[in-house]
């Protein structure tokens, strides 16, 4: 895969190898992005039940109160009205990839017609080019894409369908060892849907009854039924089944991905192009992230959730003209909970006390290592089957406490088994750095006062 504008902003500034997210699920991520607190702090624990509380304090409402306008378009995916925005206008739910709703600022809805990236991209403009240039601003572009379920634009439809994508080396994970991985419900084998995920509805009415499908215009309806029609033809007459008809999902789902991936980063890059030709390049910072990290067949697996490297790293890079040397590359441990204090920092405008993230300017500086361990706490106890855990990670070993849908430990030593396949807690030899890893794994849930998490502890 190409991401030519991603990488400008990576080339020109710095690639996080060693970002993270405090809870690899999109709303919660979004929250700690907003409030620099871990979820129990901000409230936003899960996707199932949680409402963000507007009233409490952001490094929007910091900002704002020291000058600045501030706006989010896209994806928003709290469950509550935007606070401390001058501007916002937000996809409902997850949004829709093609001729996408909106929710407006005076409580309307409003359909747009075209493909959920360039809309969004088009409304991020206008906004730019109506705001107050007297003063500075802060926009948050929330893409729909790459989110589940993938469907590209239909400039990019099969645009990889001639890649042959190599399986992960654990795509057939038995998951020996690990009890949560086993009943976990998140594999391309038995979960992913043939029509929801992969287009291969069956049936004309099948396909029409697909919320995305109904949402298209009868141009955009024939472009993408004449990519995937065929596609359904050949996969009717392979009569796959086993692990052919697993691999062939695979690599659907992969080349979907991809295509879709193409339309994000080509509005990155317009992005970009309009910072350059309005002359804003060398005074604006860039941050571009996540939600989380996603699983592309590994152990099996497609979505997020779990603590393991896949989910818990996330994809991050940023551009500071004049502080950051182009092309650096840091492997120090930044969080997502990292951004608020980070543009705060920046800003010049006050960190208040309570934010539980550091800001990364002086490590971006000074080269710091920073963070010698990471805390991480998922808490959804429902789709996908993925036990609630917590856990730490430092720079040799991750130790992760299961509970509710299973409970137990797993210990990983990530120099030698960088994918963790194997769970050494409880193994001989390994005493004394659990104990180490427990004790720190307690400094950590009292520095960021979860009482969450310590109440599993005293329980056994």
């Amino acid at each position: 895969m190409q991401t030519p504008n991603i990488d400008r902003i990576a080339n020109e500034g710095v690639k996080f190898n060693k970002a993270y997210v405090t809870n690899s699920i999109c709303g919660p991520s979004r929250a700690v992005i907003l409030t620099g607190k871990y979820s129990h702090k901000n409230g936003f624990k899960d996707n199932e039940s949680s409402i963000f509380n507007g009233d409490q304090d952001t490094f929007i409402k910091q900002l704002k109160n020291g000058g600045y306008q501030t706006a989010w378009i896209g994806k928003w995916h709290l469950e509550s009205k935007p606070q401390g925005f001058d501007f916002w206008q937000i996809l409902p739910d997850q949004g829709q990839y093609y001729n996408p709703n909106f929710n407006m600022m005076d409580g309307s809805k409003k359909r747009i017609e075209g493909y959920v990236s360039n809309v969004i991209e088009d409304v991020t403009e206008q906004w730019l080019d109506k705001r107050d240039t007297t003063k500075p601003f802060c926009l948050v572009i929330g893409h729909k894409a790459t989110h589940r379920v993938w469907l590209p634009d239909t400039a990019d439809l099969g645009s990889f369908d001639q890649v042959k994508f190599p399986l992960p080396a654990n795509f057939y994970d038995s998951y020996k060892g690990r009890e949560a991985a086993k009943i976990q419900d998140m594999s391309i084998e038995k979960t992913m849907i043939m029509g929801y995920d992969l287009k291969m509805f069956g049936s004309d009415d099948a396909e029409s009854l697909d919320g995305n499908f109904k949402r298209m215009d009868p141009k955009q309806r024939a472009a993408v039924d004449a990519y995937y029609k065929p596609i359904q033809t050949d996969f009717n007459k392979q009569k796959l089944s086993g692990n052919a008809l697993t691999e062939w999902k695979f690599q659907r789902y992969l080349r979907d991905y991809l295509s879709t991936a193409k339309s994000l980063d080509r509005n990155i890059g317009r992005t970009l192009d309009y910072l350059d030709k309005n002359n804003l390049k060398e005074n604006t910072v860039i941050v571009y992230l996540s939600d989380q990290g996603f699983y592309l067949g590994e152990h099996g697996w497609f979505d997020k959730r779990w603590i393991y490297e896949e989910s818990f790293r996330t994809p991050m890079v940023m551009r500071y003209p004049d502080v950051i040397k182009p092309g650096s590359v840091s492997e120090n441990f930044v969080m997502n909970l990292d951004i608020a204090p980070t543009v705060l920092d920046i800003a010049k405008v006050n960190i208040p006390k309570d934010i539980q993230g550091e800001s990364m300017l002086s490590a971006l500086k000074d080269h710091k290592k920073g963070r010698k361990a990471l805390y991480y706490h998922y808490y959804e106890n429902g789709e996908h089957s993925v036990s609630p855990h917590f856990g730490i990670r430092t720079r040799g070993y991750k130790l992760i406490r299961f509970y509710k849908r299973v409970n137990g430990w797993e210990l990983y030593d990530l120099k030698n088994d960088p994918h963790e396949m194997h769970n050494i807690y409880g193994e001989k030899g390994f005493g004394k750095i659990t104990a180490n890893l427990k004790k720190e794994l307690n400094t950590q849930i009292d520095k960021y006062d979860d009482q969450d998490a310590k109440g599993v502890l005293q329980k056994n």
